[in-house]
C-alpha cells in the first residue's frame, strides 16, 4: 500500500466550503480533481485502472478506495453526486494513436474494443445516476475524428438523456507554459430552455514563459547522453530531408514548449531545454508537473518513467479550473432546485 499524504494536495485559492459533489473518472493523476476541488467540489467516488496512477493519486489525496475498471463497478456502487468529470482514453481518438494503429491494422475510435467504447461507459452511469452536469475532456482530434461521426455520437447521446452540450478547444498555453489544445464538453440537466453557460474567456496579458517553470539547476541525468543527441539530430535531418516537420523541440526559455506527451520519457525529443556548453536536457518529473499546473505540494512517489508518463496523460489543471469555476454556479442553481422540486418538470 503506498503511503498516504499526510497533507493532501490543495490548489492555490481553494475554496473552502463545499459546494457540490462530484466523481472522478479515468482519473489518471488527479488533475481535474484539483481543479474541481479548488472550484468548490467534494470528490465522492474515483475510479482509475492504472495501477503507477492509483499510487500517485493516493499518495496526494489519501483516499481509502480507488475503484479500478470502471466497466466491473454498478451504478448501485457509485454514491449520488453533481457533476460527473471524466478524461476519457484519448488513445483511440489522437492523431497519434490513430496513426498507430492504422499502422498495425488495428481498429480506433469506438471500433476499438478496450478503450474506444469506454466512453458509454459515462453514459451508463449518466443514465442510472442522473447529475446535474458533466465535464469531459479528450484530445482536439476527438472532434474530426471518423468524418465528425465519433463527436456526432457523443453530443446526441449526452442530449438523448436530457443534458446541454457545449464545447470548446481550449488552449492551455494561455495558463501554463505549453502549447495544448484539448476538447472540453460541458452539459447540465435542461428542460424546454438550456442553461446559459459560456467558457470563461482566456486571462489577459502575455502567455506564461517556459522559464517560469525550470529548476536553477536540474541533475546531470537529465542531460542527453552523446549517443541519443546524435540520434536525435540525424532523425531531424531525416525527417527534415523527406520534407516533413518530424524532430526535436529545442525550446526557447523565454517561449513555450510543445504538447507534453505520455511518451516523453522515451528521449525528451519534444520538449529540450538548451545547455550552455552542454547537450540539451529533458525536463524533470517535477517540471513536468509544474508545466501542467500541478502545485509544488503535489507529491511524485513514482519512478520519472510512469511520472513522465502520468503527466503527459494528464490535464492542465489551471485550464480546468476556469471551466470548473465557470460551471459552479449553474451547478449550485440546479442542485438547490433539486432539493426545493425533486420531480421538477425542469428536469427529466
Amino acid at each position: 500500500m503506498p503511503p498516504q499524504s499526510k497533507s493532501p494536495t490543495r490548489l492555490a485559492g481553494s475554496r473552502r466550503t463545499k459546494e457540490f459533489t462530484f466523481i472522478d473518472l479515468f482519473a489518471g493523476i488527479g488533475g481535474i480533481r484539483l481543479a474541481f476541488e479548488a472550484a468548490g467540489g467534494r470528490c465522492v467516488f474515483t475510479s482509475e485502472w492504472d495501477q503507477r496512477a492509483r499510487q500517485t493519486y493516493q499518495a496526494n489525496f489519501g483516499d481509502a478506495e480507488i475503484q479500478g475498471d470502471i466497466r466491473s463497478v454498478s451504478a448501485d456502487e457509485i454514491p449520488d453526486h453533481d457533476i460527473l468529470v471524466a478524461g476519457f482514453p484519448c488513445q483511440p481518438f489522437s492523431l497519434a494513436g490513430v496513426s498507430k494503429k492504422n499502422s498495425l491494422g488495428r481498429a480506433h475510435g469506438f471500433a476499438d474494443e478496450t478503450q474506444g467504447t469506454l466512453f458509454f461507459e459515462i453514459i451508463r452511469i449518466l443514465r442510472e445516476k442522473r447529475p446535474s452536469a458533466f465535464f469531459l475532456e479528450n484530445v482536439r482530434n476527438l472532434v474530426s475524428h471518423d468524418g465528425g461521426n465519433t463527436f456526432r455520437v457523443i453530443e446526441g447521446s449526452l442530449r438523448e438523456l436530457g443534458y446541454s452540450f457545449q464545447w470548446k478547444l481550449v488552449d492551455a498555453s494561455h495558463y501554463v507554459p505549453q502549447n495544448r489544445q484539448r476538447v472540453y464538453m460541458v452539459g447540465f440537466r435542461v428542460g424546454a430552455a438550456e442553461p446559459k453557460f459560456e467558457f470563461p474567456e482566456y486571462p489577459r496579458g502575455p502567455k506564461p514563459a517556459l522559464r517560469s517553470i525550470l529548476l536553477s539547476k536540474a541533475p546531470a541525468r537529465y542531460t542527453l547522453s552523446d549517443k541519443l543527441w546524435k540520434y536525435l539530430q540525424r532523425y531531424a535531418a531525416k525527417h527534415a530531408a523527406a520534407g516533413n516537420g518530424f524532430g526535436y523541440g529545442l525550446v526557447n526559455r523565454g517561449g513555450q514548449a510543445r504538447t507534453l506527451s505520455a511518451r516523453y520519457g522515451k528521449d525528451g525529443a519534444e520538449i529540450l531545454i538548451p545547455q550552455k556548453n552542454k547537450n540539451p536536457r529533458r525536463l524533470t518529473p517535477r517540471e513536468c508537473a509544474r508545466l501542467q499546473g500541478f502545485p509544488e505540494s503535489f507529491q511524485i512517489p513514482v519512478s520519472d518513467g510512469p511520472a513522465y508518463k502520468q503527466f503527459g496523460n494528464s490535464v492542465a489543471v489551471p485550464a480546468v479550473r476556469a471551466v470548473a469555476d465557470s460551471m459552479r454556479p449553474y451547478v449550485v442553481s440546479i442542485k438547490a432546485y433539486r432539493a426545493l422540486f425533486p420531480d421538477g418538470p425542469a428536469l427529466r
